[in-house]
């Protein structure tokens, strides 16, 4: 699974928490893409905070600016035990004020994030490598921020297995976070 942004977003959205208490239903919208000013000026999607607001039912709060989910590109669910995902994650004028940021995958019911291994976010720039990272089924690496029974979240192996949506969240904040974040380059490479 690659996603270069030649072409466009490629599905790829940010989850405006916000207007989907007020609409009832769940608003994303569709990240920015840009043709050139990428990795080797390549294409790249970006967003702000015009177009994501904290997600209130997560323990703690996270942004969730870039989302990914499967059935979009009408794909199933894909395994993603010990599957490896690169990326590159570029700040411009990104006021964190304390975020970090953490790849995290959801199941129909549950959504952990990887908090052993926050995502460096380069700031105006790409960075000379791409972020990578190691999805393992260790309960110690991940914390789980969210299921529909917060009482019986589903463990770990069978979320990784049965992973429907992805993607990468700001959880620690004090204040919303604002500026912009472009993303380019994302690969998972499964086992």
């Amino acid at each position: 699974m690659k996603n270069g942004f030649e072409y466009g977003p490629e599905a790829w959205c940010s989850y405006e928490y916000h207007a989907s208490v007020v609409s009832g239903r769940n608003i994303f919208i569709l990240s920015t893409w840009s043709p050139t000013g990428g990795v080797n000026d390549s294409g790249y999607v970006w967003t702000d905070e015009f177009c994501w607001s904290a997600d209130t039912p997560e323990k703690p709060l996270s942004i969730l600016p870039f989302i990914f989910y499967r059935n979009w590109i009408n794909e199933g669910p894909v395994d993603l035990r010990n599957a490896r995902v690169s990326v590159y994650l570029r700040g411009d004028q990104l006021q964190l004020d304390g975020a970090q940021c953490f790849f995290w995958v959801h199941s129909p019911s549950t959504r952990r994030h990887l908090t052993a291994s926050p995502v460096p976010i380069c700031d105006g720039t790409w960075g000379e490598d791409p972020t990578e990272l190691h999805l393992e089924a260790d309960e110690n690496l991940w914390h789980h921020s969210w299921s529909v029974d917060p009482r019986n979240p589903l463990d770990l192996d069978t979320l990784l297995s049965n992973a429907v949506s992805y993607g990468f969240s700001l959880v620690g904040f004090s204040s919303e976070v604002r500026g912009k974040l472009s993303m380019d380059e994302f690969e998972i490479e499964t086992a």
